[in-house]
């Protein structure tokens, strides 16, 4: 065989695993930095669920505040 043949064997060889390393690496990564994305995502998720029961206490608690301003009543310091 020619050097030249050879030569390009193993070039292409190179290329090869080096194109094939190159995927793998770059799947792993996406696959984490999903990864993460989602546990992002599950973390807002369970903020937007409570959210409403936080404004839901807070107009309980308006209510009550205008109704003892409304009724006059006075709380003694102990």
């Amino acid at each position: 065989m020619d050097n030249e043949i050879i030569v390009a064997l193993v070039a292409m060889a190179g290329t090869i695993i080096g194109s094939f390393g190159g995927i793998v690496t770059s799947s792993k990564l996406t696959s984490f930095r999903l990864e993460k994305l989602e546990q992002k995502v599950d973390k807002h998720n369970s903020f937007a669920e409570r959210i409403p029961v936080v404004e839901e206490k807070i107009r309980t608690l308006d209510h009550r505040i205008e109704d003892i301003e409304k009724g006059g009543i006075i709380f003694n310091e102990c």
